[in-house]
């Protein structure tokens, strides 16, 4: 079996809503779009590139997908060309264009079939892809979930961890990370376990 990986920018507040562009995802009537493209990081910046590197399957919602599928196949350096060869699986319950060499849509079974993913390939990458994040954390199906937290607080948009979300223990893999703008990296894997408690002592 596999590693299923989780990558997302989110702000101080958990949104993870549009970090990339200003017409990304504007559902609700999000404001911020592209919040993240000001805030140039190095560490952020060499981590992503040595997922990409690394992964040898990415797997993506719909509007993620639909994203990368209209700037990666033209482009030509280290990163277009990873993501252009590895094979691409898109969770969605329409009819995506599938043009982009290399992907497959999912079936209706979304669980059963992350994990066959999951199980074919060693290192499956989920990169952005908040409400298929949302229904992997809920399930417990992922194996790394890493969080580049920026120092920048929005008041709105589709959090990483809304209200009602499965309560989850997670344990942190290695020691936080502070980039040159400001942005941590957090990486975490799942304990399997609800969160314990107790009475802290003074």
């Amino acid at each position: 079996m596999g590693s299923l990986y989780i990558d997302l920018f989110v702000s101080l507040d958990g949104v993870a809503q549009a970090p990339g562009a200003p017409d990304e995802d504007t559902t609700g009537g999000f404001p911020f779009g592209g919040w993240q493209a000001p805030l140039p990081d190095d560490v952020v910046g060499r981590q992503v590139r040595d997922g990409i590197a690394g992964m040898d399957a990415l797997l993506l919602g719909r509007r993620t997908y639909d994203i990368f599928a209209a700037y990666w196949p033209d482009k030509d350096d280290v990163i277009a060309r990873q993501l252009n060869a590895v094979p691409k699986y898109v969770a969605s319950r329409g009819t995506p264009d599938l043009r982009w060499a290399g992907s497959s849509l999912l079936g209706t079974d979304l669980v059963a079939d992350v994990r066959a993913v999951r199980d074919r390939h060693e290192r499956t990458h989920v990169i952005g892809s908040v409400d298929l994040v949302q229904t992997l954390l809920a399930e417990r199906l992922f194996d790394v979930l890493t969080l580049w937290v920026y120092p920048i607080v929005l008041g709105q948009g589709k959090k990483v961890f809304p209200d009602g979300v499965r309560p989850s223990a997670l344990r942190l893999l290695e020691p936080p990370v502070a980039g040159s703008a400001g942005a941590v990296a957090l990486r975490y894997a799942p304990t399997g376990e609800d969160p314990a408690t107790g009475v802290m002592e003074v």
